[in-house]
């Protein structure tokens, strides 16, 4: 059996052609004093030194790095972006580097920046080149810093430029290679914001990105990764996300995506040629990414590519921060390259519901414009699920390349520019702390809704997570899922308004306001849900629409005791939110009543028409007065002059 085995290897080295690239100058692009950092250089080093040491470089052609011409990268980025990368490490920057680069999105910038920047977007060019001639069959560039999150004039999430977004504009625009349709799929667990806006629409790049998205709350905190974003004008449609509602998806969430997405849309796309965002931080044991993808499953995610294109396929690196993860799920893909040789391993675990669900609203999205999406998945398919693991995760095949995989998957909707890890990648700060939700669990408050939460189906959905009729926007819910204990109403004395143009939950129109301060003239009708501190740290999470970690609490017992004496209290790290300001209206029965809504400052930019009032649309109007007249506070002729009124009403 050995020695079939060896001759079937030997063959198979005489027939594909399999390029490699690895230059360590893109390792003298570091933090500035050398402070630990996720993306550091010996992402790459241990990546390198596994393939060599498996013997996978002596089977390869070793290519050189190249600098990308200006030009090329000019495709893709402004030209101030290309000035800014290009000068950045020379010594005129030495006394605002650091500056520059801290108004960035999580970013650092240092002397050997430039040079690594330059080099991994022409060395993606390179091995793209190579391959798209037929010198090669297929070719992994094993580049840093990452790329998919550049924008045109923006560097962010560690990326400078978009090497991938850059190569796939050269090949396109070099008519001599023949090359009119590419497939670029983004594995990596963060969205590839920069690379979905290059290609928004342009017909000739499918972009497909699987990646955490949790609502808009994961890295990068936007709704760009939605399902619902396809694309625009003749590009709409070649656009595909399948955004994850949650972390812990392994090998079966994957495949079961490449099954009934990917695959079939790329064979009715058909590719002249696939370029891969490898990013490998969604194996298990990362840092960041709080998934469980095993080299295994990259390998098999990579073999079902392999049957498009003619096999051309160049994989990029993007991120994955445990190195002893990177290193084998690279290894197991280069196996793949090399002569489709499959690591063993297992897929007998189910898809999560999530992931079913998400699968389903993909194929609804765009079946409009691809009809092998036009089919419903089998209900007998559905219904093989796994429930998400609470307490315990269980990995059989990987245990070994996680220092402790349970610790780490608390860690990963930590920004990303505060997270710090040592030498090996290992988390130094202490993992998120979940006993604050267990402190918080046991004090009851009323939390006073004056807007569509009225309405308690709506507002149940803040709890339980979905959506009603009109939203255009999941609610994730609550960590606690118990509904109210109790639930009344009451009349204060603020004023009711409405503002903004509009919102990502509701479309156009504006939104309900609370005035912070009260006046005896005024009137607010209000529901009061009786719920936990707990959930109320949820709500407010859910309320700003915020990337904050949830690791501590928003708003804890110390900041009940603040609000009680000051009447309100301004939240910082929502500060960016609408309803960042949370304000005390008394007490019912001992136990304080809290409402959220926005400060005095927005009051003035809403007086001065900095920021706009608005009367708001049908859908949520609607919900307000459905929720008025269940809640048996007024008639529905009295509730929609009640709403009509309170948008009316100049502040």
């Amino acid at each position: 059996m050995e020695a079939v085995e060896t001759a079937s290897r030997s063959t198979s080295r005489s027939l594909r052609r399999v390029g490699i690239l690895y230059d360590e100058r893109m390792c003298r692009h570091h933090t500035p004093d050398d402070e630990p950092h996720p993306e550091n250089p010996n992402r790459i080093r241990a990546i390198w030194n596994k393939l060599q040491s498996a013997g996978i470089s002596q089977r390869c052609e070793v290519l050189s790095a190249k600098e990308a011409e200006d030009k090329y990268i000019l495709s893709v980025h402004g030209k101030s972006h290309v000035d800014l990368i290009r000068n950045i490490s020379s010594q005129q920057y030495n006394s605002r580097r650091n500056r520059i680069a801290s108004k960035l999105n999580s970013i650092y910038l240092n002397e050997g920046s430039s040079e690594a920047a330059y080099l991994a977007a022409g060395s993606v060019i390179e091995v793209a080149k190579r391959v798209a001639k037929g010198e090669l069959d297929s070719a992994f560039a094993i580049v840093r810093p990452p790329g998919h999150h550049a924008e045109h004039d923006e560097a962010m999430g560690f990326c400078l430029f978009n090497n991938v977004a850059i190569a796939t504009n050269f090949l396109l625009n070099e008519k001599e290679l023949g090359i009119n349709k590419i497939l670029i799929v983004d594995w990596d667990v963060h969205h590839g914001n920069g690379t979905q806006k290059t290609f928004w629409k342009d017909p000739r790049v499918l972009f497909f990105s699987v990646h955490r998205h949790e609502f808009g709350s994961f890295y990068p905190s936007n709704d760009d990764g939605d399902y619902t974003m396809i694309g625009e004008g003749p590009g709409a449609g070649y656009n595909i996300n399948v955004p994850w509602e949650n972390g812990r998806c392994g090998d079966a969430d994957y495949l079961a995506v490449w099954d009934h997405i990917l695959i079939p849309v790329a064979k009715q796309f058909n590719p002249d040629m696939i370029l891969i965002s490898a990013g490998f931080d969604a194996a298990v044991g990362d840092p960041l990414g709080g998934c469980c993808v095993t080299p295994y499953g990259y390998a098999m995610l990579l073999r079902k590519l392999m049957d498009f294109a003619r096999g051309k396929i160049v994989l990029a690196l993007e991120g994955g921060y445990n190195l002893a993860s990177i290193s084998n799920s690279a290894l197991a893909c280069m196996e793949v390259l090399l002569d489709e040789k499959i690591v063993t391993g297992s897929t007998e675990a189910y898809p999560f519901e999530s992931t079913w669900r998400v699968i389903q609203v993909v194929r609804q999205e765009l079946k409009a414009f691809w009809s092998v999406l036009a089919d419903e998945v089998p209900t007998k398919l559905i219904s093989q699920k796994a429930p998400i693991p609470v307490k315990k995760i269980l990995i059989s095949s990987c245990d070994s390349e996680a220092e402790d995989v349970e610790e780490l998957l608390q860690e990963v909707i930590r920004p990303l520019s505060t997270l710090r890890v040592d030498e090996d990648c290992r988390v130094l700060a202490e993992s998120a702390s979940v006993s604050w939700r267990s402190d918080l669990s046991n004090i009851d408050i009323w939390y006073a809704t004056f807007g569509s939460n009225m309405w308690k189906p709506r507002f149940l959905f803040y709890i339980e997570g979905g959506q009603v009729d009109g939203m255009q926007k999941l609610c994730s819910g609550s960590m606690d899922k118990r509904p109210p204990k109790e639930i009344l109403w009451k009349i204060f004395p603020h004023r009711l308004f409405f503002g903004r143009e509009s919102t990502r939950t509701w479309g156009l129109g504006g939104v309900a306001f609370l005035h912070p301060e009260s006046k005896n003239e005024d009137i607010v009708h209000m529901c009061l849900y009786r719920i936990t501190l707990e959930q109320f740290n949820d709500v407010l999470h859910q309320e700003n629409i915020s990337s904050y970690d949830m690791s501590s609490p928003l708003f804890d017992l110390t900041s009940l005791d603040c609000v009680k004496e000051k009447g309100s209290i301004n939240l910082e790290a929502v500060k960016k939110g609408w309803y960042h300001n949370v304000v005390y209206l008394g007490m019912e029965r001992d136990i304080p009543i809290l409402t959220m809504t926005c400060d005095l400052s927005d009051i003035e930019n809403f007086k001065s028409g900095k920021v706009p009032l608005h009367a708001p649309s049908e859908d949520y109007a609607n919900t307000l007065v459905k929720g008025l007249v269940e809640g048996g506070q007024l008639s529905e002729e009295e509730a929609v002059s009640y709403i009509k009124e309170a948008a009316a009403k100049p502040l």
